[in-house]
């Protein structure tokens, strides 16, 4: 019965569409044939006949005369005084004047081709003609304005599609008997494909229930070499198939005992009664706990969730959860695996203990941007807010020290932006470093000459001994001399004034060294660990009023780990502190390196 229906539906959809395809492809040559016999007598090869209608509209009696004119043409326009007709209009109007038959013989309605003539006519283009052709409507036509002198008229001619729906009526009867044919033709043909096919799949069925008994060893006859005989050749095949796939299966369970055995994530799982069926070593070392085997899901996570209610869950639903064990934190997931007797629950363990701790720095770090651009933006408002309600009665003088101070802190914003850009793109990797070789001593002098003022106003002595000799090494100079600068700058900014500040170097075999030391205000112990930390300052006031952002010393930090070196606080007697800049004379292999 399925294969008649099918045979059925096919030959109706297949007639369907040659039937829609046929007529709609008869109205187009019916169309087209139409608009192309109108062409041919109105279009611009015939201009001058055009203008031939144009001079008879303009005498007094004008629609004879077209009327007279358009009879000539009467067969090039396919005027058959049936179907198809002419008349002449009044341009403005639309009334009938005269044509090839009555009044009566036109539309009720104006059509859209001679409301387009219409306008034309009012516009005075006389130019545009309505030619539009619609193939859903049940008449074709053409409206022609023609402007002569003062008169105007409009040839309007109408086809009324009589010809193409008997024609499609036609058609329509020969589809259908075609398909009542092909319909019946269907119908033997099905049962008789079906009575072939039928008796096979029943013998089929059959060895399929002793193959679903557990019986592996019976074989059905191959009766043909057709479709059915290669199924049931593949059918006999599947039998055999069946131990390989069992064995297979045995030994993909050996795998995932070996996956779950070393991978990192802790799986335990547990039956429909809450006993220990798998723990992997991972789930004992995040638990920090040997798993027994009698252990039981009340003991291990009773307090987390009920062990029914995860049992109760409908796949691929879970639970998800978070464990604290010691200074772990374990996200839980619970989910039932299989169903009824055979069920149970898997719970796999994830160690999430860095990722809380990096959701904590990025809180921090957006809480100090917010309070460090906050600071500014506060400071830049009160003043401007204080020079826009003066209107005029500050003193310049005091109205150029609050421009001054606005300027001050949108160059501070400007700064802390810019520090955090380098930041971004130094996590991201996305600050290349330029390589080359270049004199690690001269980049030293070359620091100190450009702090050398700024130190001098301070009133502080600034002293760098360089040493016999300097090796070149590998980095970006532009770069290690920014750390540098950082590194002096800070020394000369919180150091009081009339300091003192020495630099100084020195290599090993495989690496060079520069120390800043400065008898300034120094660090606390307690602050030591968090020096190179984002936004963090010792002295905050002092930070703020010389234009610091914090962020100096961690872009440092950043630049000398890319060069595979180190930034770091050295022991320091008396007050003062001591920065000590490290790296390797020779980078690891990479990119090509120019010699300077």
């Amino acid at each position: 019965m399925k294969l008649t229906l099918i045979l059925l539906l096919l030959i109706s959809s297949l007639m369907a569409v040659v039937g829609a395809f046929l007529t709609t492809s008869v109205s187009s040559f019916y169309i087209n044939t139409f608009y192309q016999q109108i062409d041919s007598v109105f279009g611009q090869d015939q201009k001058s006949f055009v203008a031939d209608l144009r001079s008879g509209a303009a005498q007094s009696d004008g629609a004879d005369l077209i009327k007279e004119m358009l009879e000539v043409r009467a067969g090039e326009l396919g005027i058959d005084y049936r179907t198809r007709n002419y008349f002449v209009l009044d341009g403005v109007t639309g009334d009938y004047l005269d044509g090839s038959a009555g009044e009566d013989a036109l539309p009720l309605e104006q059509s859209t081709n001679l409301l387009t003539a219409r306008n034309s006519v009012v516009s005075g283009d006389g130019t545009t003609v309505g030619d539009e052709s619609d193939i859903t409507a049940d008449y074709m036509d053409v409206a022609v304005p023609i402007l002569g002198g003062g008169n105007a008229f409009i040839i309007y001619i109408l086809d009324n599609k009589d010809t193409v729906s008997e024609l499609n009526s036609q058609l329509a009867l020969l589809i259908m008997q075609a398909l009542v044919i092909g319909l019946l033709i269907s119908v033997l043909l099905s049962f008789l494909l079906s009575k072939t096919m039928v008796g096979p799949i029943e013998k089929l069925t059959a060895g399929a229930e002793k193959v679903a008994a557990g019986d592996f060893d019976s074989e059905l006859p191959v009766e043909s070499t057709d479709e059915i005989g290669i199924l049931t050749g593949t059918f006999n095949e599947m039998a055999g198939v069946l131990q390989t796939t069992l064995a297979a299966m045995e030994n993909e369970r050996n795998k995932l005992d070996t996956l779950f055995l070393h991978m990192t994530d802790g799986v335990v799982a547990f039956d429909h009664e809450g006993r220990l069926i798998h723990c992997n070593p991972a789930a004992n070392a995040l638990l920090q706990q040997n798993v027994e085997p009698d252990c039981t899901y009340e003991e291990l996570l009773g307090d987390l969730h009920p062990f029914r209610q995860v049992l109760a869950l409908r796949q691929p639903n879970y639970v998800a959860d978070e464990l604290r064990v010691g200074e772990r934190i374990l996200e839980v997931y619970l989910a039932p695996f299989s169903a009824k007797d055979q069920g149970g629950v898997l719970i796999v363990l994830h160690d999430v203990t860095e990722q809380h701790r990096n959701e904590e720095r990025r809180k921090e770090f957006v809480a100090n941007v917010s309070h460090e651009l906050r600071t500014p933006l506060t400071n830049v408002r009160s003043y401007a807010e204080t020079l826009r309600d003066a209107n005029g009665d500050i003193p310049q003088e005091m109205a150029d020290s609050f421009l001054d101070i606005i300027i001050n802190e949108t160059d501070r914003m400007t700064h802390i932006v810019q520090d955090l850009l380098t930041l971004s793109r130094l996590d991201a990797g996305n600050a290349e470093l330029v390589l080359s070789r270049f004199p690690f001593g001269e980049a030293i002098e070359s620091v100190a000459r450009a702090n050398a003022l700024n130190a001098k106003q301070r009133g502080h002595e600034l002293v760098y001994d360089p040493p016999e000799s300097l090796p070149l090494i590998t980095g970006d100079r532009s770069r290690l001399e920014q750390v540098m600068t950082n590194v002096v700058g800070n020394a000369i900014k919180y150091t009081p004034d009339g300091g003192h500040i020495r630099i100084t170097a020195g290599s090993t075999e495989d690496t060079v060294w520069m120390e800043v030391s400065d008898d300034g205000i120094g660090i606390p112990e307690k602050d030591r660990e968090h020096i190179f930390d984002r936004f963090y300052r010792v002295d905050k006031a002092r930070s703020r009023e010389s234009g610091g952002t914090g962020l100096g010393l961690s872009i440092a930090r950043e630049i000398v780990q890319r060069h595979n070196g180190t930034l770091a606080l050295m022991p320091h007697e008396g007050k003062g502190t001591t920065i000590r800049l490290t790296l390797p004379i020779a980078q690891k292999k990479g990119p090509a390196v120019e010699e300077e």
